[in-house]
């Protein structure tokens, strides 16, 4: 099943953590099928025309034109309420992009490591065309791998140097709590003591932190992350029953 992974890499420095499986996939087709007839349409830049060349501007633009702060992503499980980030406009503006065209609303949670992060945005059933282009990262250090915190996945390999980011593999993190000397040592870089402190008591990954960008966090709802993260899934940690993904701009 096709979709981009958490960096093999950065996943082995995590402590008393599960790890996502290999990471080296070949990236999905380029194209999907059209999209069904009557479809309404939503303002932004056409799917279709999207480049790793183009995105950061055209996606600039549309965050200026059409910002929002919020969304709501609805499951079998429960909502979850995430805020987004101003300071992380392309990925902000690319998540909100594609919730507003329905993309999200044909996936699921296709990749789910309890203890670790659940993973969405991928489909066997996608009908919208969208075309495959990545995202310049926008690590922030002041965004890091909390608990519910949202990022967006990358593929890994020589292909990707500069840590792009995929446009619709996305992940919320859950994690397990660590003691600031395991948090510390997980890191790939000095944390502040309020960092350490949300390690300590709500927990997550600092394994991630610096490798990816995270544009948001779940504010209501945490505990649907639980439940997701704990449905049985087969052996490359799809879940065995779908986990669809429905999203709402607010």
């Amino acid at each position: 099943m096709a979709g981009s992974v958490l960096l093999r890499t950065s996943l082995l420095l995590a402590v008393s953590v599960a790890a996502l499986p290999a990471c080296n996939q070949s990236p999905p087709a380029a194209e999907k099928p059209d999209a069904p007839a009557g479809t309404p349409q939503v303002p932004g830049p056409d799917l279709t025309a999207l480049t790793d060349s183009n995105a950061a501007a055209l996606l600039t633009a549309y965050w200026q034109q059409h910002p929002a702060r919020e969304v709501l992503l609805q499951t079998r499980h429960g909502n979850m309420r995430i805020r987004l980030y101003d300071d992380t406009p392309i990925h902000t503006a690319n998540f909100l992009l594609l919730s507003r065209k329905g993309v999200f609303n044909e996936t699921v949670f296709n990749r789910v490591v309890n203890g670790f992060a659940i993973q969405g945005g991928t489909s066997d059933h996608r009908t919208i065309r969208i075309r495959e282009y990545r995202l310049p990262p926008e690590i922030r250090p002041q965004h890091f791998h909390k608990r519910g915190a949202v990022g967006m996945a990358r593929y890994d390999g020589k292909e990707n140097p500069g840590k792009l980011s995929s446009n619709n593999d996305f992940y919320i993190v859950q994690g397990q709590k660590l003691t600031p000397a395991q948090a510390q040592a997980a890191a790939g870089r000095k944390l502040t003591p309020e960092q350490l402190q949300a390690y300590a008591t709500i927990g997550g990954t600092p394994s991630l932190d610096g490798q990816y960008t995270v544009f948001g966090e779940v504010v209501e709802g945490l505990d649907v992350i639980d439940k997701i993260a704990a449905e049985p899934v087969d052996t490359d940690k799809w879940p065995k029953k779908d986990v669809d993904i429905k999203v709402k701009v607010l």
